[in-house]
């Protein structure tokens, strides 16, 4: 091990290697002192005060060739956030988005056992590029423009406007030398504001230009940005990123721009209108009084059209005329009743105007936007703009439109982050912005409910640290409430609505925030792949149950509410019951009580929702009160448990024969799946007796058959038949479960099965903490533990450099006989119960591409989701079902049924 003078010479290196990179620029922002909002006379560019903090070089690393000239520098102990920013600033709405990299998203490789499994793995970080993508996150903020002041206010207050443009510099502007990229007529009216204010200048950017761009990136990036909104039904729709062009991006706001994208920077600007969002807003100002745009949309939700439009049905008797396909509640003329009808204007309702304007200006749109793609020969349109804004019956009005002109071969398509398409793609128009190249699998969205911000509307001021987020939780929040309580919406009495069907319904109600989009912050994880053995990644969906089944959302929303006030007494006991821990428990529940009421009136608000979304969004609430492991002490009591026991356990398989032991390490697996907490069933187990009574009344029930019961394939593949000998698997990957006795006296055993066989194994667990799951960092300790008792454990531990102060050279044989091979533990990329295996760690990637076998073992990773997913390799699917729902559902049977499922590779690979 490196003493304290090896790590003096590797900073001092490190230092020299950072001078030269960094062309003697080493400070970095956040410590300046200097509050004040007005520029200073402007500074040389090299600072080296005390009174700013320096780079922290503690565990600092070269990625890739150490010898190189100008290599990558990992600092994963630097604190600061290093941010750029971009603005999309038009007559309305400000839209903000910023990129930040905080400490917790720096991977520590400093660790001599991961470097030797990389090392095993053929891992390399390489160094491809002179700049990184690195990881970090992109927050989508927005204002309103009158409110321009607290926009600066927010940028000041995290200094947004002091950082180096290139999010992997490190460098700390001086004031008034700074470049803020902006686009929308604002960059115009507003750039001697911001310099007057913030001291920075702005570089106006190409508004379609930036909106194109915006499009494509976020469409490619984001695995479920568009979706299609028929009948107040949103459903999502998955793009191919290699499919995406040609399209048509129609933007509506005060007017209307119909773009066609062919491509990276290849567009054109082929018709629009002027009849738009500002045609709206201004003719319902006019018309009703109305003092706001979202008063006008509130308006129309209360509306019966019938009143002012004249319908076919007017003309016709009340009658279709289907002669030409038009039914009697078609429009022929908006407001044409206003003609034959001796009214005033006061004699009409504001509602009924609005709902006609709303409906007029809509159908206009979405014709003429058919009629354009018709025109190029298009099958996609994207819809996005000011008028759109999210708002449930203006989409579906757009929706019709097109559906009925094109005859349901076109669709309009909206994107959740259709308000932010020009602020994103002015972020993109930074020389070296970071994201190049970055592709579905590598984002993930994430809503943290404490921020001062949902949906993109900013709540209150900037918060400082989690004491300033809890009291806003304490303020804003009531448990099992939402942030901003819904409007009721008043149940439709429309007769004759018009258009070209009637819908079923107007949408979602309108919030008192009716313009919020629903979109969170965007988490880039370059490290994530795709799992390289998935038979059709294109095809794969790792959610099992559907929650768009209101039915089936409803139940599992109820299931995590029954499950939270247990969950936050754990949570708050596992750090001692303090009253910071009760205070943060009680922000939790209020924060997650709020999320579950959203999700249920509003499904579709965090993107497309599955079970394993669900599971995820709440340890992430955990995390973001500072839960980070919640069953810690429950995890380290049932490991030690289990410990005890496993000797006798293993002298138990080793006095049987192949095929006997093969069965019980199987049912071994079954029996001890049953230690779960997420479970109610589970739980209430568990108070009832000890850990080795329940794993010995689960082990004595085990009768076969099971209800999904391919033990015998499987036995056939390990054991052979007919004398014939079977080859064995070269590696296999053991996706890992709970802590205590379903890891120890289950899923090790059967990994020693697969050692002493000459097979290498791969434990995969979880990378962060979720309920009682054992995590990849927590595995190396039980391993070494197991070890004191096992040779073949100790020794393939040792090959795989679990056991760090006995590693083994991989290249010594020495100690190796004919069967030995290494036990080794990746962590999966995830932090939660459950696994989609298109986000998945590079290290559980490297793993897998050696790999001829694939178990996944628990109801989160085997049942909840990748029940039904196929392989390249064979798998086998291993879990104890402890939720009746979920057996009657999935394998119509009972609680505490069992699964055992074999699959030879998908047909499609063979």
């Amino acid at each position: 091990m490196a003493g304290p003078g090896d790590d003096d010479e590797h900073d001092s290196i490190l230092e020299d290697k950072l001078e030269a990179k960094a062309k003697s620029q080493a400070c970095v922002s956040g410590g300046s002192g200097e509050r004040d909002m007005a520029p200073s006379a402007p500074g040389p560019s090299i600072h080296r005060s005390g009174s700013r903090p320096q780079l922290d070089l503690s565990k600092a690393e070269i990625q890739g060739n150490f010898e190189e000239r100008d290599p990558t520098i990992l600092l994963p102990n630097q604190s600061d956030d290093i941010s750029h920013l971009a603005l999309d600033i038009g007559g309305s709405l400000i839209k903000l988005l910023y990129f930040s990299r905080h400490e917790e998203d720096y991977s520590n490789d400093d660790d001599k056992r991961k470097r030797t499994i990389k090392e095993r793995l053929g891992i390399t970080n390489g160094n491809l590029r002179s700049y990184p993508v690195l990881g970090g996150r992109l927050h989508f903020v927005k204002f309103e423009t009158h409110k321009i002041n607290e926009c600066l206010d927010f940028i000041h207050s995290k200094q947004l406007h002091r950082r180096d443009p290139y999010p992997w510099s490190s460098k700390t502007l001086p004031l008034g030398t700074g470049v803020i990229k902006v686009t929308g007529g604002g960059a115009y009216k507003f750039a001697d504001l911001f310099k007057e204010r913030l001291g920075v200048s702005i570089e106006k950017e190409d508004e379609m230009h930036c909106l194109v761009s915006g499009a494509n990136f976020l469409l490619k990036a984001i695995r479920h940005e568009a979706f299609t909104h028929m009948e107040a039904e949103k459903e999502f729709v998955q793009i191919d990123p290699n499919d995406l062009y040609p399209y048509l991006l129609v933007n509506v706001g005060s007017g209307v721009s119909i773009i066609k994208v062919d491509g990276e920077g290849k567009f054109e600007r082929v018709s629009g209108t002027n009849v738009g969002g500002g045609t709206y807003w201004g003719l319902g100002k006019l018309l009703t009084k109305c003092k706001s745009f979202d008063e006008l949309l509130e308006l129309s939700q209360k509306g019966d059209n019938s009143t002012i439009d004249m319908l076919v049905g007017d003309i016709y008797g009340g009658m279709d005329y289907s002669k030409i396909g038009l039914s009697a509640s078609t429009i022929a003329s908006s407001f044409g009743k206003a003609i034959s009808e001796n009214k005033e204007l006061e004699d009409y309702r504001p509602e009924d105007i609005s709902l006609s304007l709303l409906r007029m200006i809509s159908y206009n749109i979405g014709q003429i936007s058919y009629l354009n793609a018709l025109r190029f020969g298009l099958k996609r349109i994207f819809f996005g703009g000011f008028f759109i804004r999210g708002h449930a019956y203006t989409m579906d009005t757009i929706s019709f439109a097109v559906h009925f002109w094109s005859k349901g071969e076109m669709q309009a398509m909206f994107l959740r982050h259709e308000g932010f398409l020009g602020a994103m793609g002015a972020f993109m128009s930074y020389e070296k912005h970071g994201l190049d190249d970055l592709m579905s699998h590598q984002l993930v969205e994430r809503f943290p409910m404490g921020a001062p911000y949902t949906g993109g509307n900013i709540h209150g001021p900037p918060l400082g640290d989690l004491n300033e987020k809890i009291s806003w939780m304490e303020k804003f929040v009531r448990r099992g409430t939402e942030i901003t309580a819904p409007v009721p919406m008043t149940p439709s009495k429309t007769t004759g609505l018009g258009g070209f069907d009637v819908p079923s319904s107007r949408g979602s109600p309108l919030r008192s925030d009716a313009s919020a989009l629903n979109v969170g912050v965007l988490h880039l994880v370059p490290t994530l792949e795709v799992f390289p053995l998935l038979a059709d990644p294109k095809t794969y969906e790792p959610n099992t149950i559907d929650l768009s089944d209101q039915g089936e959302r409803e139940y599992w929303l109820k299931v995590l509410s029954e499950h939270l006030p247990d969950l936050v007494d754990t949570a708050v006991a596992s750090e001692g019951g303090t009253e910071d821990a009760k205070r943060r428990g009680d922000a939790f529940a209020r924060a997650f009580s709020a999320h579950l009421a959203r999700l249920m009136e509003e499904p579709a608000a965090y993107g497309k929702l599955g079970l394993a979304n669900l599971l995820e969004l709440r340890e992430e609430c955990l995390r973001e009160f500072q839960f980070v492991d919640a069953y810690r002490s429950i995890k380290q009591r049932e490991n030690e448990a289990s410990l005890a026991v496993l000797p006798d356990l293993l002298e138990e398989l080793d006095s049987m024969n192949e095929e006997a032991r093969l069965l019980t390490l199987i049912e071994g697996v079954l029996a001890a799946n049953i230690f779960d907490w997420g479970s109610r069933a589970c739980v209430d187990l568990y108070r009832k007796g000890t850990i080795i009574e329940i794993y010995r009344m689960s082990r004595n029930k085990m009768q076969r058959p099971w209800r999904v019961d391919d033990f015998d394939a499987f036995k056939e593949r390990m054991l052979g038949s007919g004398g014939k000998q079977p080859h064995r698997h070269k590696r296999a990957l053991l996706f890992v479960d709970n802590s205590g006795a379903d890891v120890i006296l289950g899923m090790l055993p059967l990994a020693r099965e697969f050692l002493r066989r000459g097979t290498e194994v791969v434990l995969v667990a979880n990378s962060l903490p979720a309920l009682n799951d054992v995590t990849a960092m927590e595995l190396p300790d039980i391993v070494a533990g197991a070890a004191k008792h096992c040779d073949i454990l100790r020794r393939a531990a040792e090959m795989g450099g679990l056991l760090v102060d006995a590693m083994v050279n991989p290249g010594d044989g020495s100690k190796k006989d004919s069967t030995s091979a290494p036990l080794m533990v990746v962590e999966n990329g995830c932090g939660s119960p459950c696994i989609d295996l298109r986000q998945v760690s590079s290290e559980l990637a490297a793993a897998a591409k050696d790999a001829d076998l694939v178990i996944l073992e628990g109801m989160g990773r085997a049942l909840h989701t990748n029940f039904n997913a196929q392989f390249k390799c064979e798998s086998l699917k291993l879990a104890m079902v402890k939720n009746q729902r979920l057996a009657d559902k999935l394998i119509k049977g009972n609680i505490y049924d069992c699964v055992c499922r074999y699959e030879p590779p998908s047909l499609s690979q063979v």
